[in-house]
């Protein structure tokens, strides 16, 4: 239940950050609204995820790694963002950190 609700807190940064691209700088109210209530939803279940048990570094790493990975690709197929061989070997380098966080803490 607590990667459930880690997965649940990264979908919902990742529409925050999405619909914060999309306001237009709070130009548009829809998804203002919708930058809003992803961010609070976002870390109510981070919150959750942390109640359980899951230490910080784990799951700040997992939240914000793959938030920034979602984001990127996202953004090149909502926005046409630019997504280079460098942005994606930073995703990769990204999501390795992330990877190598979460074995050093199962490994205890």
């Amino acid at each position: 239940m607590t990667w459930l609700l880690l997965g649940g807190a990264i979908l919902s940064e990742v529409i925050g950050t999405l619909a914060l691209r999309a306001s237009e700088g709070f130009s548009k109210l829809g998804p203002s609204v919708l930058m809003g209530v992803g961010y609070v939803v976002s870390f109510l279940l981070l919150a959750q995820v942390l109640e359980r048990g899951m230490t910080v570094g784990v799951a700040y790493a997992i939240w914000a790694g793959l938030g920034v990975a979602l984001v990127a690709v996202l953004g090149r197929l909502l926005f046409d963002d630019p997504l280079t061989w460098v942005t994606g070997a930073g995703i990769v380098a990204i999501v390795g950190g992330v990877v190598l966080v979460e074995a050093s803490t199962a490994s205890r």
